[in-house]
């Protein structure tokens, strides 16, 4: 799958989920942050699946309708559990992800918002 990690995501998520087969690009080795809305933009343009710590992204995709091809948000997680999580989460919810759903994972949960149609 192609996924976008926002800057908040720690950069070892990557190389984990690169192992896994997955195509990763990592804001963090931009230059420059361009924003949330930027960051959106981008990641549905190029059709990835957006992983972020930041809820203003949900807020993007639902109360301001901004098209994307789902977003997984990491709730309250170690460096090392946003690896594991986010790589068992991409393969349990990764046809849901590319629907457009919006997960929001915790040690102890997955809440799917699924896109509306």
């Amino acid at each position: 799958m192609k996924i976008m990690l926002d800057t908040c995501v720690w950069g070892g998520v990557r190389k984990v989920l690169t192992e896994a087969g997955h195509n990763v690009i990592w804001i963090g080795d931009w230059e420059q942050d361009p924003g949330d809305i930027e960051i959106l933009t981008l990641a549905h343009k190029d059709r990835r699946i957006l992983i972020t710590l930041d809820k203003d992204f949900g807020e993007l995709a639902v109360v301001h309708d901004y098209p994307h091809y789902g977003i997984l948000r990491l709730v309250n997680l170690s460096t090392k559990q946003q690896a594991a999580l986010s790589t068992a989460i991409i393969e349990k919810y990764g046809d849901e992800l590319y629907a457009g759903a919006i997960l929001t994972v915790d040690a102890n949960r997955v809440r799917i918002r699924s896109r509306k149609t």
